[in-house]
């Protein structure tokens, strides 16, 4: 039903949550960035922003011609409309999750990201940059340890695609950990996460899909990458 243009990364897990929670049928199609796939003019075609994830889904609600929908955030949402999950049941929960989920996509993912290049990437440590996100991305860790008092998941008693969406980017560069200890409602939350037999099946696809996951980036991945 679903072509899930993927690979292993934050954004990459968001969609492979999402369907393996689902059990909405899809099919990988890797889009390997180290090589550049992601430039190829029939990848272009329907994720003009060049990144991945982005999916066709051959069986719409409208039963029309295939609907192709790219970025993560637009990917959720799409996916959630469609099944009638994961997205709160009334207005007032909607509303809920998608400020939630725009929070990620505009913030968390983002900051987490610069972090993670300044402090993993980065060909020259610089000292103002690596800073800078640190002490951001350890703002809005507060500002989710301060949402999750009290609740279950970001959105309240269900699981939503607001967690979905942020649940990859708390600390995901193993060569640069960040301290959780002081948020101690962020571990509570991740931890029940990752239990979930979906998250341990989406993440089982990492070294399917990228066998070489974790190892040093070469110069031609670092070019495809970074532009460099």
């Amino acid at each position: 039903m679903i072509d899930l243009y993927y690979w292993p990364t934050p954004n990459g897990h968001k969609i492979t949550l999402f369907l393996e929670e689902s059990g909405l049928p899809y099919t990988i199609k890797p889009v390997n960035i180290g090589k550049g796939d992601q430039f190829q003019p029939d990848f272009l075609a329907f994720s003009p922003n060049n990144k991945m994830p982005a999916i066709i889904d051959h069986a719409p609600n409208d039963l029309g011609e295939p609907v192709s929908v790219f970025e993560s955030g637009a990917i959720l949402l799409y996916l959630a409309n469609k099944t009638g999950r994961f997205f709160g049941d009334d207005v007032r929960q909607k509303v809920e999750v998608n400020q939630w989920l725009m929070w990620q996509t505009a913030g968390l993912g983002p900051m987490t990201g610069q972090y993670g290049h300044f402090t993993v990437y980065a060909p020259e440590k610089i000292d103002y940059a690596i800073d800078r996100y640190t002490r951001e991305v350890q703002r809005l860790l507060g500002v989710l340890d301060k949402r999750l008092a009290g609740r279950a998941f970001i959105a309240g008693d269900d699981y939503t695609i607001a967690d979905m969406a942020a649940y990859p980017w708390i600390n995901p560069y193993t060569k640069a950990p960040l301290d959780l200890e002081p948020y101690p409602e962020v571990r509570r939350w991740h931890a029940a996460i990752a239990a979930r037999p979906a998250t341990q099946r989406a993440y089982a696809l990492t070294a399917q899909v990228n066998p070489d996951a974790g190892k040093p980036l070469t110069e031609e991945e670092r070019k495809q990458l970074f532009g460099r």
